[in-house]
């Protein structure tokens, strides 16, 4: 799995943690948007179908909003595990962007659902 890591918004320490705060996508109905804080970053995805959404706020990545497939999130660590489909505070989201492969951000810090 390819990890870009420009701009300082990969977290390469190995934090520990993960929580279970946050969202699953498929309990989010299609138009729901979230804000998502993380170490680096503050992103504005908007939910489309499935595992699709449109996600904005990295100045490379994604300056202008781009659809993309959500993976999940995991946490980091040595108790690393993977959560599909979630999206959750302590743990880093992976995507696919259309362009440039899979990303992984920094650890999330805060998700919250907008409206």
């Amino acid at each position: 799995m390819l990890h870009l890591n420009q701009d300082q918004d990969i977290d390469s320490r190995g934090e520990q943690g993960g929580s279970d705060e946050g969202f699953y996508l498929n309990d989010l109905a299609d138009g729901t948007a979230l804000e998502i804080q993380t170490q680096h970053r503050n992103y504005r995805l908007i939910k489309r179908a499935d595992t699709r959404v449109r996600i904005s706020g990295h100045p490379t990545f994604c300056p202008e909003p781009v659809e993309v497939d959500i993976k999940g999130s995991f946490g980091s660590g040595p108790a690393l595990k993977s959560h599909p489909g979630f999206i959750g505070r302590g743990m880093h989201l992976i995507f696919k962007h259309p362009l440039l492969g899979w990303i992984t951000t920094s650890r999330i810090l805060e998700v919250h659902k907008l409206g």
